[in-house]
């Protein structure tokens, strides 16, 4: 079956400029379980305790959805990307 790495590896995307996943940094700085970042099997987020910033990697996302789901204060908005960009799965 391989690990998730594995699988990660076989992902393939067309990144847009603009990001399709917006957070309310303020939220993200009084949130005490960050489970985006538990969830969010491409690590797309990562909280900066120095900055006090939530870096969103819109770029890895597999728009899976898992983020906004455990998101406590639904404090992200969440969109698909604009068609032609995004993930594209492939078996193999």
């Amino acid at each position: 079956m391989g690990n998730i790495e594995d699988k990660l590896a076989k992902v393939k995307y067309k990144n847009d400029t603009q990001s399709h996943l917006i957070v309310n940094q303020r939220d993200c700085q009084n949130c005490v379980g960050r489970s985006c970042e538990k969830v969010c099997p491409a690590k797309v987020y990562e909280y900066n305790e120095e900055q006090r910033e939530m870096k969103v990697n819109f770029e890895n996302c597999l728009e899976c959805g898992a983020c906004r789901i455990a998101c406590d204060k639904q404090s992200l908005i969440w969109d698909y990307p604009k068609q032609g960009y995004g993930v594209t799965f492939k078996k193999g």
